[in-house]
């Protein structure tokens, strides 16, 4: 196939404060993520980046000075600038160390902050655009940067939200102002001259990192690439903390809706200890300072009991919970340019919810938006709202309530079949599944795909997937599960492992098979799974320990050995795999070995396509190289494909090359009887350039 394929994307653009007509995003650029400058008076669009690689990051300052993250195949990199109209690319930060970003954040005077991390430690850096930075802080516990105020003075730094360091609120001088916990509601006041973190101050990544595929401010993801075939992969979509008004972007750190700010969608870094036991954890994300000049207010969500309360923090008044703004499940919020009220996103049973929120005067209403999912959304000035809607049948599109010019989201579609809701019984409530049906006029029930998604603290969402689309238009359903662990149902839904690490979750896609077979809306000797990392260890894993349900699995970029993954992957995983767990490998074998799908391998008994990238440090390939030798000592039938790239990427044509061989692995395997012949791919769009 040599038709080119297209990005979508799942962020509005970053908007310059000082003129709002001036923004950047990233969009498709010949099937990769590039940065681009959007003059929304002109209505015209300008490509600022061409890199092999494709680049994901970016943002605008005040004085219209656009920045992106340039890194290499392993995530390594150095943040570069250069002016709106056009000119030299100039080093951000002079002599700032090379690492993977975790944070960038540029207040209205010109104060810029940014975190960058390597092997071994995480180092905070503060100067000016084009100057060489100052080194503020560098510790080994993963932190992010999470804020800057308006004033350049203040600067919010997050761990895993659970740790007792979970916000740290420093002054651009290094001094701690004050330490918020994770557990409990106290604030620790810091001491006046402490130039860093305590050593002790929280192993957890806050919501940098995971092992899953990410997304992240103004960024494409995986499963939305537009190709000949549809999209391939799966992102996670997580928590990005981010102040757009005072010029805050952490692109380091993945959005929730595949694209928004807002760290307060608990990812990954928040399972609990110990799975098999109820956790009492009061977790905090810190969503960025006020906009509003002289205000220093920061935002913050709280989980509490079986809810997530709305909560600041201010230099005279400490932190302060507001009780009666609370939700049932996960929310992410932003400030209004005006710092007077807050824009919530609620992610509710795989569909979002907005409300306008004003903590001074208690006061919480509803904001009207269609049905379906938000990507992303922003109070602009004057009381108007920007936001990117799609729903399973719609790609995204972008909406501004006040008729500001934004550049499109991407092609234009619609998705065949029928789209519908599923709630199956499992211990500890209903599992929650988007089923997409094919258009067929036969009797027989199809064959069908569970695509798994990653996390494990994330969800599938009524939205837009080109995989889906390709497969439902091939003649497949599509099943997508929202099993224990999930986020958008709650607290307790994601912190119930009642069978242990990945057999929680596998019990739930064999629930729900068993009740698609049972009612007869997919065929019961045809079922695959999909996965891409979490996603496709879930995938081994089910393969191995409930071989007889599943007639083929895709796993791409999966944990395979969770021991070998653990010992090579980053610190940050594995403090991570150290909170799935209870510990470490040394100190709980056999945990670790129950949900190893290496402990399963031989016996898996249908065929097995393996994805693996020789630069992945997330899901290292070696430990994926012994789960296949552990497949071909077992004689099982199976497949590999390798990728030269790491665990992430922002260039479509790797996505597309596994699509295409996994969509080819499925119809060899998984034959849909009423399927047109060949591979299905989307519509195209018709005229007009590639990202507007």
């Amino acid at each position: 196939m040599t038709e080119p394929y297209q990005v979508f994307r799942g962020a509005l653009p970053d908007v310059c404060s000082n003129d709002p007509s001036r923004m950047v995003f990233v969009g498709d650029a010949d099937g990769r993520c590039e940065v681009f400058t959007w003059d929304a008076d002109t209505r015209t669009a300008r490509q600022v980046t061409d890199r092999v690689g494709g680049t994901a990051h970016c943002a605008i300052d005040a004085d219209a000075h656009v920045w992106w993250f340039e890194d290499d195949a392993e995530g390594n990199g150095r943040w570069w600038f250069r002016a709106f109209g056009g000119g030299p690319r100039l080093p951000g930060l002079p002599g700032a160390p090379a690492g993977q970003p975790r944070g960038l954040a540029i207040a209205p005077d010109g104060t810029v902050a940014a975190a960058v991390a390597d092997a071994d430690t995480t180092t905070l850096l503060v100067g000016r655009r084009g100057r060489a930075p100052r080194t503020l802080l560098r510790r080994h516990a993963p932190f992010r940067l999470a804020g800057i105020s308006a004033d350049g003075d203040l600067l919010a730094l997050a761990t895993a939200p659970g740790d007792d360091t979970a916000v740290t609120v420093l002054t651009s001088r290094g001094e701690t102002v004050a330490v918020l916990p994770g557990r409990g509601e106290g604030e620790v006041p810091g001491p006046s001259n402490a130039g860093a973190l305590p050593e002790d101050a929280g192993s957890g990544e806050g919501a940098a990192l995971s092992r899953a595929e990410r997304t992240t401010p103004s960024s494409c993801c995986e499963r939305s690439y537009a190709t000949p075939l549809g999209a391939g992969g799966h992102a996670r979509a997580d928590a990005d903390a981010g102040d757009a008004s005072a010029r805050t972007v952490t692109a380091d750190t993945p959005a929730l809706g595949r694209g928004a700010e807002g760290p307060a969608i608990p990812g990954p870094e928040d399972a609990p200890a110990r799975p098999e036991e109820p956790s009492a954890t009061a977790r905090l994300w810190c969503l960025g300072f006020s906009p509003r000049p002289g205000d220093r207010d920061l935002l913050l969500v709280r989980e509490s009991g079986r809810r997530y309360v709305l909560a600041t923090w201010a230099p005279t008044a400490g932190a302060t919970s507001h009780l009666w703004c609370s939700f049932d499940t996960e929310i992410t919020a932003r400030w209004y340019p005006d710092g007077r009220a807050v824009l919530v996103r609620q992610e509710r049973h795989g569909r979002s919810l907005l409300h306008r929120v004003e903590p001074r005067t208690r006061r919480r209403t509803i904001v009207p938006t269609p049905v379906g999912s938000l990507l992303d959304a922003a109070p602009r000035p004057g009381g108007a709202l920007h936001y990117v809607w799609t729903d399973t049948a719609h790609p995204p599109e972008v909406r501004a309530t006040d008729a500001t010019p934004l550049p499109p989201a991407g092609p234009s579609t619609v998705v065949p079949g029928h789209h519908t809701d599923l709630w199956t019984p499992v211990p500890d409530g209903r599992a929650h599944a988007l089923l997409s049906l094919p258009e067929r006029h036969a009797v027989v029930p199809p064959p069908a795909v569970f695509l798994v998604h990653g996390g494990p603290a994330d969800h599938d969402r009524d939205a837009y997937d080109a995989t889906v689309h390709s497969l439902v238009a091939s003649g497949y359903a599509v099943v997508r599960v929202n099993y224990r662990g999930s986020t958008g149902y709650g607290p307790n839904w994601r912190r119930a492992f009642t069978d242990g690490v990945g057999h929680t979750q596998v019990r739930d896609l064999a629930a729900v098979r068993a009740e698609l077979v049972r009612r007869r809306l997919i065929s019961g000797d045809a079922t695959a799974l999909w996965g891409v990392s979490w996603g496709a260890y879930l995938v081994l894993l089910a393969l191995g320990t409930r071989p007889g349900l599943w007639r083929a699995g895709v796993a791409v970029k999966p944990v395979a050995d969770w021991v070998a993954a653990h010992r090579s992957t980053t610190p940050a995983l594995r403090a991570l795999d150290v909170r799935l767990f209870g510990g470490t490998p040394d100190e709980m074998p056999e945990r670790y070995a129950r949900s190893s799908p290496l402990t399963y391998a031989a016996d898996v008994a249908a065929p097995l396509l393996v994805v693996g990238a020789t630069k992945d440090t997330k899901c290292p390939p070696g430990q994926i190289r012994s789960y296949l030798e552990a497949l071909e000592r077992a004689g099982v039938p199976h497949e590999e494909m390798w990728l030269d790239t790491g665990h992430d990427g922002y260039d479509g044509a790797a996505h597309v090359s596994v699509l295409r061989r996994s969509l080819r692995f499925l119809h060899t395997h998984l034959p849909a009887a009423h399927r047109p012949a060949g591979p299905q791919r989307p519509p195209a769009r018709l005229g007009g350039s590639r990202s507007h």
